[in-house]
Parts: C-alpha cells; structure tokens; sequence
C-alpha cells in the first residue's frame, strides 16, 4: 500500500525574491505535482506570494514581523491545527522562531528548518537566545551542502538532526529576447566576449572583486565586457569602484531583471566571487545555460565545481586569481566548452529540483516514522 499524501506547510518570511524564495516555491510545486499538500505562508503582498499563488498554491498572508511575535505565532498555531499538518518547513531565520514557537507543546507537526547559510549560527552573538532557539523544537535542519552540515556540526547541533539536501534548479524558459537585444540593452557590442554575474548586489557576493579583476582582463583581452544583473545595498560601492578604476565602458551594472534566462543566453562566461555561500544555485542556472563558470573556494561551491573539471575556482577576495581565471577561459574556448560540458552533466544529475524535491520527501517520511517521544528525545 502506497503511503498517503503529506500535509506540509512552508513558512518563508523574507519580503524580496532571492535563492531561498524560488527554492520554496520550487519545492512546494514539485510536492504538489506528486499529489501532496503543500501551502505558503508569508507575509502579505511579497513575490512568493504572488509566484505561488500564480503557479495554482494555497497562500495564507500574515504579517511574520519580529522573532516573538505572539499574533503570529497564535495564528500559526491554529493553522497548524485546522490544516492537520503532518510537516511544517522554515526557510528563514525568523520562520524558524516563530514556526518552532507556534508547535511549542504538540507533537505535530514535526518541524524542519532549512539552512542555507554557511555560517556560524552563534554569529548573533546572543548565546542563551542561540541555545535555545536551535536546541529545542526542530526535529530535523535540512542542509543544502555539506559545507553548512559541518559547520553545524562544528557548532553542536546533533549529526542524526541533519540531513544534506541540495538545492536544485529547472531550465530556464525559452528567453522572449534575443541575445542582441540583451547586449543592446546595456551597450555591450554583440562581438564581445560577455563575462556575466546574477546575484543580489552584497558584500558577500562578491562582485566588488570582480570589478577589481576586470582591469587585468581588459588589458589582455579588449574585447571583453563584464554584466552584473541584480540590485542590492552594494550598488553605489560598486559603481564607485567602476568609475575609479576607469573601466565604465566595460564594465555595465544591469539592475534586476526578471527574464534571467535571456542574460544568461547573452553571456559567454559566469563567474560568482562569493565570499559566502551556502551552495549557489545561480552557478547552477549558468550550468543549465551551457555557460562554463568560475566561482570562489568557499562555502558549498566546491560542491558544484570540482576544480578542472566541471568549472575554475578561485580563492576567496583575490582579484588576480580571478582575472587569471577568466583571461584562461577567453584564451582557451575549447576548454571552456569542455568545462561547460562536464558542469551541466553534474548539475542536472546530482542538482535538479526533482532531486530536491525527493530528498526533502525522504526525509519528512523518515520524521514521521520515528515515534513523537523518541523524536522529542532528541531535542
């Protein structure tokens, strides 16, 4: 007998559309799609939302303001019950308070929280508040790479409450402009050789070392622009440092865009200098892409790129390496194409939301097959 449908809920609380976002929204539709249950709950009016309301999702809107928000937590708590949810899923650090809260005293739903950071959950530096909010009431974290297990581990969370789960991507849809149009817009020439970076424009991403690199490919290579798409707290910083070193003609802030795949189709290489990174599904949108990729030595981007052989790493903050790096690949596109190659094989087989989607199945039904008071033992 096939084991029944999960009843899931998935809370999300940030207001802008980022990688967390559409890997919710991506997980909640492939759990849908196999018959299960799957409902957003976020605050009114964000693009999660609206995506998920679009792509056929329940959404509940409440507003999720603030780590002990008791009208939150209550109206949490009554959903949980009216819903008979089997799972309840956090994919931000907030969720994770206030969803956790909200189960406080009940044996269901079981409770996964999503970890997408590769950094020390003690970074807060509040320790009791640390202790307790991630010792008590989550029965499973689900890490998106091995990196951020470890550094779980390494801050005392119990191995048998992780699980890895890596993020996954799906192809882009067939781009509506044409890769001219693309370069047209930001004044690239459509000879050029288009270096490309998506991200949300902050520390650390990275993006201010790609600019500093962009002289020294320049030099050796004239023909090649650099196309940074995305918006953020970073952009004057990286403006600034554009026209400091004087490279404005080549060097072209795109602002956030909505039709990603016709950027990715405009560039001939795409390169992430993160100084952290959880697992990096934009590295994985390039793969899908057919672009080859450099990306820094940190976080779970070693995951993706192994060295060589499905992409270039570079190390963290180190603006030559990463203009060697690129000024290889403008040299040698054969061996780029290689790289490209071998990197969209390992992406779509060991990264695709399909595979995202089963393993996050896997686990809920290995939750719920441990007995409440040996799960509660845990804690």
């Amino acid at each position: 007998m096939s084991a029944p449908p999960l009843v899931t809920l998935h809370i999300n609380t940030e207001r802008t559309w980022r990688g967390g976002e559409r890997q919710t929204l991506l997980l909640a539709t492939g759990l849908r799609d196999r018959g299960h249950v799957a409902e957003i709950i976020c605050p009114p009016g964000v693009p999660l939302g609206e995506r998920a309301r679009d792509a056929g999702l329940t959404v509940h809107e409440m507003s999720l303001r603030g780590e002990l928000n008791l009208r939150a937590i209550g109206r949490l708590r009554r959903l949980y019950r009216t819903q008979n949810a089997d799972i309840v899923q956090m994919h931000t650090s907030h969720a994770h308070t206030l969803g956790t809260l909200a189960r406080f005293g009940r044996r269901r739903p079981r409770t996964v929280v999503a970890r997408r950071v590769d950094y020390s959950i003690h970074r807060s530096g509040t320790p009791g508040f640390t202790q307790l909010k991630y010792g008590v009431g989550v029965d499973r974290y689900i890490a998106i790479s091995e990196a951020i297990r470890d550094v779980l581990i390494d801050d005392g969370i119990p191995t048998t409450k992780i699980s890895v789960v890596h993020s996954g991507v799906v192809h882009h849809p067939t781009p509506e402009r044409s890769r001219a149009e693309i370069r047209a817009q930001v004044g690239v020439p459509d000879q050029a050789y288009v270096v490309g970076n998506v991200a949300h424009l902050a520390c650390h991403k990275g993006q201010i070392h790609l600019v500093r690199a962009f002289p020294a490919v320049v030099k050796e290579h004239p023909h090649a622009h650099l196309v940074i798409v995305g918006d953020g707290e970073e952009k004057d910083a990286l403006q600034a440092e554009i026209e400091k070193l004087g490279i404005a003609n080549h060097v072209h802030l795109a602002g956030f865009q909505s039709d990603v795949a016709a950027w990715l189709a405009a560039f001939d290489l795409f390169v992430m200098p993160s100084e952290q990174e959880g697992l990096c599904t934009s590295l994985l949108d390039a793969l899908y892409a057919g672009l080859p990729i450099i990306g820094s030595e940190v976080g779970g981007i070693p995951e993706i790129i192994e060295e060589g052989v499905t992409g270039l790493l570079a190390a963290v903050g180190d603006s030559a390496a990463l203009a060697q790096a690129v000024s290889s690949l403008i040299r040698d596109p054969e061996r780029a194409e290689r790289l490209a190659l071998a990197g969209g094989e390992k992406a779509r087989a060991q990264f695709s939301a399909d595979s995202m989607v089963e393993g996050s199945i896997r686990v809920y039904r290995e939750l719920l097959a441990i007995p409440a008071r040996t799960a509660e033992k845990a804690q």
